[in-house]
């Protein structure tokens, strides 16, 4: 990445104080006269500029040394002037009372389908700036997540800032054009690009409700909070594209092989050239996740902020939300969200959450977060309520969960441009971990 230049005003004081150390014209002027009379044609200078010795030679002697103090002082005064500049952005805190700074937190908001269910073409930002105190558009610290509704036969223009993009496409079919080629898309279908200097085009082909809405999350917020622009040349994957028949095909093969006390069916969406993080992009991590009809999953938690998109949910699918669990495991004192089809939520980082479907369907969700940084810098942390209270009986506090523990997970699978097929109990050992962990990452689970 480079860092992107500012148009920060110039300072005022650092400006007079290199204008009262310009010489000036006019002195410039006199010095040159000086010099130019000592050498008129018929007059003998009484004393040579070179000459050390003799009166005149003593006089020049102390004028030179009085020169030199002059520019001691004027070197003096610009390193204190500096170092006074320097200084007075400078902030020493108690480290008790500042280790934890009171920021704003993440709220629990809902970004409504209605939205991009009607109306004209355009951009719906889930823009919460404001609720964070952020200077620019963002969903969480990190992403942007916005609908893009483009009516029949229409297209729009959107373009980004970031090293990773995202569209899930939750109605309509239609392509995308841009730098890195076009891309034909269909309902379900989901699709990433790297870095893209130049705007991209999607355009609606058909739709129902008179046009094509599409669920798209990037990572401007983390380039603009960096102060950086991605670079092209170091574009860390491909663009990929996730069918829906692909995605839907893998659930239905680990449906035959889980266990009925198995409540979590899912595909985590990897990519090759993330084989480290099982991630989406090296930024971004998502899982397509079902709740089967009629059930409950208990609640879990992750560092990352997820933002979550109901796929499918009939009237009766929610997700509780809080900070503590009581001994039982239960979430105390929880916010109920509740899962609107084509809807996006926000689940707060660190905060407990459990889903629940009441209702005789399986609901989908499709979490998106910026889990592929997290994974990378080992401080996802996922934890999983039932592993908790098992260590807590044991008298155990661990600080990070790092190992296997949760065995709802051993069924996810990572899908893209390659599925691993098991190759003993070591090579399924090693993928189990890489899923159980990163799978919950889900942050929607």
């Amino acid at each position: 990445m480079t860092v992107s230049a500012k148009d920060d005003e110039p300072n005022e004081a650092i400006q007079t104080l290199e204008k009262s150390l310009t010489p000036t014209p006019s002195s410039q002027g006199k010095k040159k006269q000086k010099r130019e009379s000592s050498s008129v044609p018929g007059k003998v200078p009484l004393v040579k500029d070179d000459d050390d010795g003799g009166a005149g030679g003593g006089a020049d002697g102390a004028k030179k040394k009085n020169n030199e103090g002059g520019e001691n002082t004027e070197v003096q005064f610009k390193r204190d002037f500096f170092e006074k500049q320097w200084r007075k952005d400078a902030r020493i805190y108690e480290y008790g009372s500042a280790a934890n700074p009171d920021m704003k937190p993440i709220p629990v908001l809902v970004h409504p389908p209605d939205w991009h269910e009607r109306g004209e073409t355009r951009i719906i930002p889930f823009d919460i700036d404001d609720f964070l105190e952020i200077d620019k558009q963002c969903t969480s610290p990190n992403l942007m997540a916005s609908f893009i509704r483009i009516c029949e036969g229409e297209n729009l223009e959107t373009t980004a800032n970031a090293t990773s993009q995202a569209f899930y496409v939750i109605r309509g079919s239609g392509c995308t054009t841009s730098e890195h080629g076009t891309i034909n898309w269909d309902t379900g279908d989901l699709f990433v690009v790297p870095v893209c200097e130049q705007e991209m085009l999607h355009e609606c082909v058909k739709a129902e409700k008179g046009g094509a809405a599409l669920y798209w999350v990037h990572d401007e917020p983390l380039m603009d909070y960096l102060g950086v622009t991605p670079n092209k040349r170091a574009n860390k994957f491909k663009p990929t594209l996730y069918k829906r028949d692909d995605m839907l095909a893998q659930v239905e093969e680990i449906s035959h092989s889980t266990t009925k006390s198995n409540n979590r069916l899912g595909v985590l969406l990897g990519n090759a050239k993330c084989e480290q993080t099982k991630t989406l992009t090296h930024v971004l991590w998502s899982l397509l996740n079902s709740i089967p009809a009629r059930n409950v999953q208990r609640p879990h938690r992750h560092n990352s902020v997820a933002l979550d998109l109901a796929v499918a949910a009939k009237p009766g699918v929610y997700t509780l939300m809080g900070k503590e669990i009581d001994d039982k495991g239960d979430i105390i004192d929880p916010i109920r969200c509740d899962w609107i089809p084509g809807g996006v939520f926000i689940t707060p980082p660190g905060w407990w959450h459990s889903h629940h479907n009441e209702s005789d369907e399986v609901a989908w969700v499709l979490p998106m977060q910026d889990a592929g940084l997290y994974t990378h810098q080992r401080t996802l942390d996922i934890r999983f309520v039932d592993d908790e209270l098992e260590l807590h009986k044991q008298g155990k506090i661990r600080g990070s969960a790092f190992a296997v523990t949760n065995k709802q997970y051993i069924n996810m699978v990572e899908m893209g441009a390659k599925v691993p097929i098991p190759r003993g109990k070591d090579s399924t050992m090693k993928r189990s971990f890489s899923k159980e962990h990163m799978t919950d990452s889900d942050g929607e689970h």
